[in-house]
C-alpha cells in the first residue's frame, strides 16, 4: 500500500520542458547573432552597408556635378564675380568660403541626411555589439572616425538649417565601401564553405586601395580648386591618373596651396601603402608559384587529365615519365598536373619552363592525404593517378607505407579514377591489390636478373621492349650493327582483333603457330600471344593446339602497330615490267613511323629460302621444305624443314610429360650424370615469404632441408662441407650479391626452379649476404634444392673465394638499400662500381650482371681511361638524346650485352599501361612471376656449327615452328670489333711485348690465322663467328710454356730470366698470384682457379660470347654484345648466336591418360625426333 501511495505522488508531479541554447538568450547576444556571428546574416548586414556607401559616393559626385562654385548659400558671391573679371590665372588670396559652403539642393540634402542617419544608427549598433572592455580602442578606429565625420555633421544640419550647406567630405567614405567589400567576400567564402586564394584577395585589395586613393585625389582636388581655377571632377581625376603614374604631363597642376598640400599627403600616403601592397603580393606570388596555384574546373572539364603524385620529384624521374607518356599520338592533349608535397626544385623548374613542357605540365605543391590538394588537382575528374614510390628511400619500406597511404586516399576521394601504383617491396603488394595496374619493383628487378643469368641479356630485351622508340636511333652511324640494332629496338609489343586485323584475319580456323609463322614470314610480325573472348587470361605461345578465332585478341611485336602500316602489293606487277624487285624497306613508307616490314627473297634464287608471295598468302606445299644444297656438286643433304601444319596432329605433338621426366630418362647420360636431381621432385613450394606471390611449379627437395645445411661455408652434423668444391657441383654456381634477404630475392629463385628448367642444367645458387638472413626467409627457400647462402661483402676477397666464385658462370650484384641514396646526386652507385671493377681484373672470365641505382651510370662499367670506342659511344649517346630519343643509354655497351641494369628503366612499363593495358601481364609472363595453365615461357637456343645450314632467321623461324612449336622474338650476338687509333696500336704493342712471343714466328702464325679465318667465312657465311687470334695466343702461350720447360740453362740465366720476368710481369699476373696466395692462407684447392695466361681457347670463346673487353689479352680487339628484337627474316644467322624463344607449356601437351597407351607407341619416332630437337635448341 505504501508502494502505490508513493508510485501515486511521482506521477502526480508535472513534467518541466528545458530548452537548451548555444548561445546566451539575451537581447544583446541575439543582435550580436544576426549582425557578426551568424554567416549569412552578417553577409547582407555588410552588403546592405557596402550598398550605403557607394550610394553616399554617387550622391557626391552628383552634388559636384550640380555645384556653382559663383552661388554660395543661395547668394551670389562677389568675390566671385571679381576673380571672374580677371584675366590672371591665379587668384592673389583664397576664398575660403568656397572651400567650407557647397550649394546643395534639398532634395540632394534630404538624401544624404537619411543615408547619414542610418549609417550613424548602424555604426553605433555594430560598437556597441563590438565592444569588449575598452571603448577608447573602438573610439580611436579609424573607420569610426571616417564614419562620425560623415554621419554627424549631416545629423547637424536637421536641427541648425543655416548648416546645409556646409561641405562634408563624402568621398571618404570610398575607403569605409573598401573595407566593406573586403569582410563580405571573406563572409561570403565562409557562408560557401569553400577557401578563397589569398592571391585573388591581395590583387583585390590592393585594386581597391589604389581606386580609393585615386577617388580621394580626385574629389579632394576638386573641391579645394573652387577657389582657385575650379577644375572639373574629369580634370582632376585626370591629373591624379597623370601624377600616380609618374608621368606628369603638366598641363593640368593646382594653383592654390591647399591643393598642392593634399597632392603632398596623397603621394607620402601612396609611397607608405602601395609598397606595402606590392610586397604583400609579391611574397603570395612567389608562395603561390612554389604551391603551383590550383587546376581549374572549367579546364577538367573540357580537358583531359592525368594526376602524378610522388613524395619527391627529381629531374629523371619527371623526363622518364614526360617522354614515354608523350610518345604515345594520341596522348598529346592530356595535360599531366604533378603532386609532390616538397618544394619544386631548380632542375625541374626550369625543364617545365620549357615551351614543350610548359603549357601540359602544373606542378602543384600538396600532399595526396588532403581532400583540399586532391580538389585543387581535381583528381575526382582526371583520366588516371599515377602514384610513384620514392626508390632513393634508406628506409624503403616507410616508402611503401607512404605509398599505400596515398593510393588508399585516391580511392577514397576518387572511386572511378583507374590507379598505376609503384610498389617496392613484394610484402606489401597486396595492400593496394585494388589499384588497376600495380608493379612491384623487386618482384621485376629479381626476376630479371636471374633471367640473365640463363637467357643473356633479357634486362636488355625487356627494357627494349617497354620502352616507346621510333627506332631511328642509331640510323646515321657508321657503325652497321649500330644501325641494326636500333632499327630492332623500335619493336613493341602491340594488340589487335583477329577479325580487325590483316596480318592475322586470314588465319581464322588454323593453328596459332601456322598463324605466327605465316605472318612472320609474309609481314615481318612476330605473333608471340593471344587472349580468347571468354577469357581473361593471356596465353603465350598457346602451341598448335589452339586453333586461332575471330573474336580473339592477338599479341604481336612489330615495329609499329597494324593501324600505322600500309600494305603495298606490287611485287607481282613489277616481275611482269620485268622491273627491279625492290623488297618492302625499299618502298615509300606512309608511314608517321616508318614501320619495319619483313621481305625475303625469292626461293628459286635463295636455295630453298622460304619465298614471300604476297598475292597468294597460302605457299605451296613444297616450299616449305628446306635442304640445304650440296657444296662442290657432291655431299650429303642436310635434314630439311618440315612444313608448319595449319591445324595441329595429334601425332606430330610432342609428348612431354615434365612431372616423370620421361624426356630425360630416355637421354643417354651416365649414372653419374644421372644421379644429379635424382632426389628431386616438382611441386608447388609450400611456404610462400610474403602474400601474392604467385604459385610456380617448381623442382623440390623431397624433404626441407635443414636450416644448417644451407650454410656454405660451414659445416653441420648432416654434412661436413665447407666450401663450394667440397659439394662437387656438375653445373656451374650462380651467385648473387645483396645486403639482406629480402622477400623479393625469392622471386630470383623460382625461375631458375620453375619445372620446364631441365634437372641436369639447374645451377647452384649461392646468396652472399651482408647481413645473415631471418628464419622467415630460409623457412622460405629450405625446400629448393642447391640453394645456399653465406654472410659476406663483395668487396672482400676472402668472402668471394668461400663462396666459389672461381666455380661461378655469373655473378648478380644487386643494389644495395643503404647507398641508394647519397649527398650528391649520382654517387650511390660509387661503392658498386669500383667493386665490380676489381671483380672483373680478378676474375674476368666470369659473367658480371650489376644492378645501379642511376642508369647514365652505367658508362663506368668495365671503364678504360683510354678507350676511344667508348668515347664514340658517348658522342653517339649525346646525339641521340639531342634528337628527343627515350633509349639515349642503348649503345653503351654493358647495356647492350645485358651486364647492366638500373630498375628505373622499367617506370616506363607502368606509364605503358596506360595505352597498353596488357603490357604488365605479358612482362610477368615472359619474367616467369606469373605460370597461366597454357601460357609459354622465355628460354634460349644457341646457334652451333651444326645449326648453321639453316642460314636465316626466317627458315630458323619454321624450323622451330613446324618441330618444336617454339615462337622466336630475337637474337642476342656477340661480335668483335678491331680499333685502328694509334692508342689501340700502342696498347696492342704493349700486349705483344708482354706474351714476349718470336716476330718470326708471330708472322707465320698470323698468315695461317687469316687463311683460317678466310676459309671459315667462305664455308659458313659468318666473318666473325671464329676468333683465329685468339686461338693464335693461346697457341703462343702454350709454346711459351713448353719452351720454358724443355729449354736447359744456367743458375745465372735463371736468375736473368726471373728478374726480366718480375720486370715484365703484367697487372694480370699480379692479380693472378694474389688470388692463389688468399686461396691457400684460406685452405682452398688452387686448381680451379686458372689465370688468363692458362685459359685455353674454348675458355676465351666463352667469355667472348658473354661480350667482356679483352683488355688484358686483345688491347687491339674489343667484343660487343647487342639484342635484334624480331630481325628480319633474311638475317643471317651466326655462330653462337642466342636466339630467344617462347617455349610453349610442356603441360598443355601431355597425352590423356585415355590415350596414353595408344599414344606411346605410335610417336616412338616422332618422340626421339622431338629429343633430338630439344637437344639442339636448348641452351
Amino acid at each position: 500500500m505504501e508502494k502505490l501511495n508513493g508510485e501515486t505522488s511521482l506521477s502526480s508531479c508535472t513534467r518541466v520542458q528545458v530548452e537548451f541554447y548555444v548561445n546566451e538568450n539575451t537581447f544583446k547576444e541575439r543582435l550580436k547573432l544576426f549582425f557578426i556571428k551568424n554567416q549569412r546574416s552578417s553577409l547582407r548586414i555588410r552588403l546592405f552597408n557596402f550598398s550605403l556607401k557607394i550610394l553616399t559616393c554617387a550622391l557626391y559626385i552628383l552634388r559636384v556635378s550640380l555645384d556653382n562654385p559663383q552661388v554660395v548659400n543661395g547668394n551670389s558671391c562677389a568675390t566671385c564675380r571679381n576673380n571672374s573679371g580677371t584675366n590672371t590665372t591665379e587668384s592673389a588670396e583664397i576664398n575660403w568660403e568656397l572651400i567650407f559652403w557647397v550649394n546643395r539642393p534639398v532634395p540632394l540634402w534630404a538624401i544624404q541626411v537619411t543615408v547619414a542617419l542610418i549609417s550613424f544608427l548602424e555604426t553605433m549598433l555594430i560598437t556597441y555589439l563590438s565592444y569588449k572592455g575598452n571603448i577608447w580602442e573602438q573610439i580611436f578606429q579609424i573607420s569610426f572616425i571616417l564614419e562620425m565625420i560623415n554621419t554627424v555633421p549631416f545629423i547637424i544640419t536637421i536641427f541648425w538649417d543655416p548648416l546645409r550647406n556646409i561641405f562634408v567630405p563624402v568621398f571618404l567614405n570610398c575607403w569605409l565601401a573598401k573595407g566593406a567589400l573586403e569582410n563580405m567576400i571573406n563572409d561570403f567564402h565562409r557562408a560557401i564553405q569553400r577557401t578563397h586564394s589569398a592571391m585573388f584577395n591581395q590583387v583585390f585589395i590592393l585594386i581597391c586601395t589604389l581606386l580609393c586613393l585615386v577617388f580621394t585625389g580626385a574629389c579632394g582636388i576638386q573641391h579645394l580648386e573652387r577657389a582657385g581655377k575650379h577644375l572639373s571632377l574629369f580634370d582632376s581625376f585626370y591629373f591624379c591618373i597623370v601624377t600616380f603614374s609618374t608621368v606628369g604631363y603638366g598641363d593640368v597642376t593646382p594653383q592654390i596651396w591647399p591643393s598642392k598640400l593634399l597632392v603632398v599627403i596623397l603621394i607620402c600616403v601612396a609611397l607608405v601603402v602601395l609598397p606595402l601592397q606590392f610586397e604583400e603580393l609579391a611574397y603570395l606570388w612567389m608562395e603561390s608559384q612554389k604551391l603551383g596555384g590550383n587546376y581549374s574546373r572549367h579546364r577538367a572539364q573540357t580537358e583531359k587529365h592525368v594526376v602524378l603524385c610522388v613524395s619527391s620529384l627529381k629531374i629523371d624521374l619527371l623526363m622518364d615519365f614526360l617522354n614515354e607518356f608523350y610518345a604515345h599520338p594520341r596522348l598529346q592533349d592530356y595535360y599531366v598536373v604533378i603532386l609532390c608535397p616538397t618544394e619544386i626544385d631548380i632542375q625541374v623548374r626550369r625543364i617545365l619552363q620549357i615551351p614543350l613542357w610548359s603549357q601540359r605540365v602544373i606542378y602543384l605543391q600538396g600532399s595526396a592525404l588532403k581532400d583540399q590538394d586532391l580538389m585543387r588537382a581535381k583528381m575526382d575528374d582526371a583520366e588516371a593517378c599515377f602514384i610513384l614510390s620514392s626508390r632513393n628511400e634508406v628506409d624503403r619500406t616507410a616508402a611503401d607505407h607512404q605509398t599505400i597511404l596515398r593510393a588508399w586516399a585516391a580511392k577514397d576521394f576518387a572511386p572511378n579514377c583507374p590507379l598505376y601504383v609503384q610498389i617496392l617491396k613484394p610484402e606489401n603488394k597486396f595492400h593496394v591489390k585494388f589499384a588497376d595496374h600495380v608493379v612491384c619493383e623487386e618482384e621485376f628487378k629479381y626476376a630479371m636478373l636471374a633471367l640473365n643469368c640463363v637467357c643473356p641479356a633479357t634486362s636488355t630485351l625487356v627494357t627494349l621492349l617497354v620502352h616507346t622508340s621510333r627506332g631511328q636511333e642509331g640510323q646515321l652511324s657508321p657503325e652497321q650493327w649500330q644501325r641494326t640494332y636500333g632499327r630492332c629496338s623500335g619493336n613493341e609489343v602491340y594488340h589487335i582483333r583477329l577479325c580487325d586485323s590483316k596480318f592475322f584475319g586470314e588465319y581464322d580456323g588454323k593453328s596459332f603457330t601456322y598463324a605466327s609463322f605465316h605472318a612472320h614470314k609474309k609481314y615481318g610480325v612476330c605473333l608471340i600471344g593471344v587472349k580468347k573472348e571468354d577469357n581473361k587470361s593471356i596465353l603465350l605461345n598457346p602451341g598448335p593446339r589452339h586453333i586461332m578465332a575471330a573474336p580473339d585478341t592477338c599479341y604481336y611485336i612489330n615495329i609499329t602497330k597494324e593501324e600505322n602500316s600500309a600494305f603495298i602489293f606490287k611485287q607481282e606487277e613489277k616481275h611482269n615490267k620485268g622491273l627491279p624487285v625492290t623488297g618492302l624497306y625499299d618502298a615509300p613508307s606512309r608511314l608517321p613511323v616508318h614501320s619495319i616490314i619483313a621481305s625475303m627473297v625469292d626461293q628459286a634464287t635463295a636455295y630453298g629460302t622460304v619465298a614471300i608471295d604476297l598475292q597468294n598468302p597460302d605457299p605451296p606445299e613444297e616450299s616449305s621444305k628446306l635442304t640445304l644444297p650440296t657444296e662442290n656438286g657432291a655431299g650429303s643433304r642436310r635434314p630439311s624443314i618440315a612444313p608448319v601444319l595449319e591445324i595441329a596432329d595429334s601425332s606430330a605433338i610432342l609428348p612431354c610429360d615434365l612431372l616423370s621426366d620421361q624426356s630425360e630418362d630416355e637421354t643417354n647420360q651416365s649414372d653419374e650424370e644421372g644421379s644429379v636431381g635424382s632426389d628431386f621432385v616438382k611441386g608447388y613450394p609450400p611456404n610462400s615469404p610474403y602474400i601474392g606471390s604467385s604459385p610456380t611449379l617448381c623442382h623440390l627437395l623431397p624433404q626441407k632441408a635443414p636450416f644448417c645445411c644451407l650454410r656454405l661455408d660451414k659445416g653441420c652434423t648432416h654434412s661436413s662441407f665447407e666450401d663450394a668444391k667440397a659439394y662437387g657441383f656438375k653445373n656451374k654456381l650462380i651467385i648473387v650479391s645483396a645486403e639482406t634477404a629480402g622477400n623479393g630475392l625469392y622471386n630470383f629463385i623460382v625461375p631458375l626452379r620453375a619445372y620446364y628448367r631441365p634437372r641436369k642444367e639447374l645451377n647452384p645458387i649461392v646468396l652472399l649476404l651482408d647481413n645473415p638472413p631471418d628464419n622467415h626467409f630460409l623457412e622460405a627457400i629450405c625446400c629448393f634444392p642447391m640453394v645456399y647462402f653465406m654472410a659476406g661483402t663483395i668487396d672482400n676477397l676472402d668472402n668471394l673465394l668461400q663462396c666459389g666464385i672461381i666455380y661461378a658462370d655469373n655473378l648478380v650484384v644487386v643494389d644495395k638499400e643503404s647507398t641508394m641514396s647519397a649527398e650528391e646526386d649520382y654517387m650511390a652507385d660509387a661503392k658498386t662500381i669500383v667493386n665490380v671493377q676489381t671483380m672483373f681484373r680478378l676474375f674476368p672470365s666470369l659473367s658480371i650482371i650489376t644492378e645501379l641505382t642511376h642508369p647514365s651510370n652505367m658508362r663506368f662499367m668495365q671503364f678504360r681511361a683510354k678507350d676511344c670506342y667508348s668515347l664514340a659511344l658517348s658522342k653517339l649517346e649525346k646525339i641521340e638524346r639531342d634528337k628527343g630519343s627515350n633509349l639515349a643509354f642503348m649503345f653503351r655497351l654493358p647495356f647492350a650485352a645485358g651486364r647492366v641494369f638500373s630498375i628505373s628503366m622499367l617506370d616506363t612499363l607502368l606509364y605503358q599501361s596506360f595505352v597498353k593495358d596488357y603490357m604488365i601481364a605479358i612482362a610477368r609472363l615472359l619474367l616467369g612471376l606469373d605460370t597461366t595453365p597454357g601460357s609459354g615461357y622465355l628460354c634460349a637456343m644457341k646457334i652451333t656449327e651444326e645449326d648453321l645450314w639453316i642460314r636465316t632467321y626466317g627458315r630458323l623461324f619454321q624450323k622451330l615452328c613446324s618441330s618444336s612449336a617454339e615462337i622466336p622474338i630475337g637474337i642476342y650476338r656477340t661480335e668483335s670489333h678491331m680499333f685502328s687509333t694509334s692508342e689501340c696500336k700502342d696498347s696492342y704493342a704493349q700486349s705483344q711485348v708482354s706474351i714476349n712471343v718470336e716476330q718470326g714466328m708471330e708472322h707465320r702464325e698470323r698468315g695461317e690465322s687469316w687463311k683460317e679465318k678466310t676459309a671459315h667465312r667462305n664455308s659458313t657465311t659468318s666473318d666473325q663467328s671464329e676468333h683465329p687470334l685468339l686461338r693464335k695466343k693461346s697457341m703462343q702461350w702454350a709454346r711459351r710454356l713448353s719452351r720454358k720447360a724443355n729449354k736447359p740453362s744456367s743458375r745465372a740465366e735463371r736468375i736473368s730470366q726471373q728478374r726480366l720476368n718480375l720486370y715484365r710481369r703484367s697487372e694480370r699476373q699480379e692479380l693472378s698470384e694474389l688470388v692463389k696466395n688468399r686461396m691457400k692462407h684460406l685452405g682452398l684447392p688452387t686448381v680451379g682457379y686458372e689465370d688468363v695466361s692458362n685459359l685455353t681457347a674454348s675458355d676465351v670463346m666463352n667469355r667472348v660470347n658473354l661480350g667482356y673487353l679483352q683488355d688484358e689479352m686483345n688491347d687491339h680487339q674489343n667484343t660487343l654484345s647487342y639484342v635484334l628484337i624480331n630481325p628480319p627474316p633474311d638475317t643471317m644467322l651466326e655462330l653462337n648466336d642466342i636466339v630467344y624463344i617462347i617455349r610453349s607449356d610442356p603441360l598443355a601437351h601431355m597425352p590423356e591418360d585415355s590415350q596414353g597407351g595408344q599414344a606411346r607407341p605410335t610417336t616412338k619416332n616422332q618422340q626421339e625426333f622431338g629429343t633430338e630437337t630439344r637437344d639442339e635448341t636448348h641452351l
